[in-house]
């Protein structure tokens, strides 16, 4: 139980920053959507969702290794940190280059290469800074990770407010995410001297070569990932135009809401994974079998409303020049519940060693994704899309699934019937909000009210769920 308290005890802190940053993100995201419209808000995201992808090369999975190796050996901060950021200096120029020449190839507008080279800089600062924060994780020091997320949000922010009073324009929407960025690495840097050791750069190349090595699959995981979750964006842009990708995008930002107070969860679960394969394998399955358990019950009844209040949702966000996204919205939700799960399934696969099997995974999706999005845009648009990316997400369950129960690591027939037991209660609450007819402000508190009663009446919470509770509330 001590390990469980030591999640909710770092928790906390993620879980406020993120609730700030869903805020301030969700608010920035609308201000902007309605004041740069359909095409311009096309533009910005096809940029983002581009030099997302270009800033997995200034990485290549280092940060998910240090972030792992730390945990397992905390007493060597200075060989980690010392040789990592110089070598992630020497891929963020190469990348810079590369992003540089493919712009040119592309015949970009030259407003076009201008935000996409400020975002470029933006993914740089931000990598750089995630490399602190794993290094935060593996020592349980969340706190600074937390203040940092908050003070990049709140630069965002701020930074909007000031560019739409002034009518400054797309580029400078950019320049507001870079510096956000850039202000939130000085401060994660700081925190990195004072809290874990004063960096010394060491340009071991044995050191670079093992770690690039040994990082490569978590590196090459990534890079499916990104392109699964941004090629389509990039693809909507080239075959249909910013237009349909401003449609796309704003529907993909309300599901980003989720995702990240989601990755609250990969923060502080990851690293305890990975001292539960070191220590206690039993733990291990026991946090895996929870964690679907527990974001299966968090997600399910949103996906259900969101699904059937989509058009509501995305019109009283959005505006009405933003109708269409509701057909989006109410897809794209589902894929929330998938990635969860996944990322679950990611988490214990990666923590006991079988990185690999996650690449082949990731590999196979990609390329399912890839093709799904190439013939499904072609023919329905944004709509294709959003099915393309749900499916891609079905499959890498099923694929996990597959190489989980397997292993070791087989869950218990126990984790079924309770995900039967969510299912049904889901279900209840279905069936009630289509047959009501609810106005979305009624409908979100009695949905809470019935979801609740149907785990009650289902049994989908056991004792141990609720030692779990009391120990977290700090009962004896």
């Amino acid at each position: 139980m001590s390990s469980i308290k030591e999640v909710f005890k770092n928790t906390s802190w993620l879980l406020i920053s993120q609730i700030i940053t869903s805020i301030f993100g969700f608010v920035w995201i609308v201000l902007l959507a309605r004041y740069l419209g359909v095409s311009d808000f096309g533009t910005m995201n096809f940029a983002i969702s581009f030099t997302t992808i270009m800033s997995i090369f200034t990485d290549l999975g280092l940060n998910i290794y240090t972030t792992r190796d730390l945990s397992r050996y905390p007493n060597l901060p200075q060989k980690y940190i010392g040789n990592i950021i110089p070598l992630k200096g020497l891929f963020s120029l190469i990348t810079f280059i590369i992003t540089i020449i493919i712009l040119l190839i592309m015949d970009s507008t030259l407003l076009t290469i201008e935000v996409v080279l400020i975002f470029t800089m933006h993914m740089i600062f931000l990598n750089v800074g995630n490399l602190f924060n794993g290094v935060f994780q593996a020592y349980g020091k969340l706190k600074f990770q937390a203040i940092g997320i908050i003070l990049n949000s709140s630069l965002v922010l701020i930074g909007t407010l000031l560019l739409i009073y002034f009518n400054l324009g797309l580029a400078f929407v950019a320049l507001t995410y870079m510096i956000g960025s850039l202000f939130t690495l000085n401060y994660l840097y700081s925190k990195i001297r004072t809290k874990i050791i004063v960096p010394k750069l060491q340009f071991d190349f044995n050191f670079w070569k093992n770690s690039v090595k040994t990082a490569i699959p978590f590196g090459i995981t990534t890079v499916f990932t990104t392109i699964y979750f941004m090629i389509d964006t990039v693809m909507l842009s080239f075959m249909i135009g910013n237009v349909a990708v401003g449609i796309y995008s704003s529907a993909y930002k309300v599901i980003n809401v989720f995702i990240t107070l989601y990755t609250v969860y990969n923060f502080v679960v990851f690293p305890l994974m990975s001292k539960f394969y070191k220590n206690s394998e039993n733990l291990l399955k026991i946090s895996y079998e929870k964690s679907v358990k527990y974001l299966l019950i968090m997600m399910l009844p949103i996906a259900i409303g969101i699904t059937i209040y989509s058009s509501d949702v995305a019109t009283l966000i959005f505006g009405n020049d933003y109708i269409l996204a509701g057909d989006v919205l109410r897809i794209l939700i589902w894929n929330v519940l998938f990635v969860m799960i996944n990322g679950a399934s990611t988490n214990l696969l990666n923590s006991s060693n079988n990185e690999v099997a996650v690449t082949k995974i990731n590999g196979i999706a990609c390329l399912i994704n890839v093709l799904f999005n190439f013939v499904l845009i072609y023919y329905l648009s944004y709509i294709g899309a959003s099915i393309a990316t749900v499916i891609t997400g079905i499959i890498i369950c099923i694929l996990m699934n597959y190489i989980i129960t397997r292993g070791r690591f087989k869950p218990d027939m126990s984790l079924i019937y309770d995900i039967i037991k969510i299912s049904i209660s889901g279900l209840i609450l279905t069936i009630i909000l289509l047959f009501t007819h609810l106005n979305l402000l009624i409908a979100i508190p009695v949905a809470i009210i019935i979801y609740i009663i149907g785990l009650i009446l289902t049994k989908s919470l056991d004792s141990t769920d609720a030692a779990i509770l009391k120990e977290i509330i700090g009962r004896k």
